[in-house]
């Protein structure tokens, strides 16, 4: 099992949920969140004065998946997210060790 971890634009977040569920996965978790890398913030102005935000809004979506579905999973949220521009995001991937439904006790693949 993997968890796919995607930090994207908050603007581009339905289209990601909406490629998500199209490729089928079973579920997802999203957090609203703050950072950013090479986009390195913006510098606003507010009431005559300037000021750096350097933290920017962005979504995470968090999936877990069985190990053969990543690679769809990958494409579906890249194709969703790109704008083509800096600060789309980026994917990260990380191996799950298990997987426990609480309300039936499943575990594995079965729990998700």
């Amino acid at each position: 099992m993997r968890e796919i971890r995607a930090v994207i634009r908050p603007e581009k977040l339905q289209e990601v949920l909406g490629a998500l569920e199209k490729a089928g996965s079973p579920g997802v978790t999203v957090y609203q969140v703050e950072g950013h890398g090479r986009q390195a913030g913006i510098v606003e102005q507010f009431r005559g004065r300037e000021f750096r935000l350097d933290l920017l809004p962005k979504a995470e979506v968090r999936v877990v998946c069985r190990e053969e579905e990543v690679e769809n999973l990958i494409q579906a949220i890249s194709s969703a997210a790109r704008t083509g521009e800096i600060g789309d995001g980026k994917i990260f991937v990380y191996p799950v060790l298990e997987a426990v439904r609480i309300r039936s006790g499943e575990r594995g693949e079965k729990a998700i």
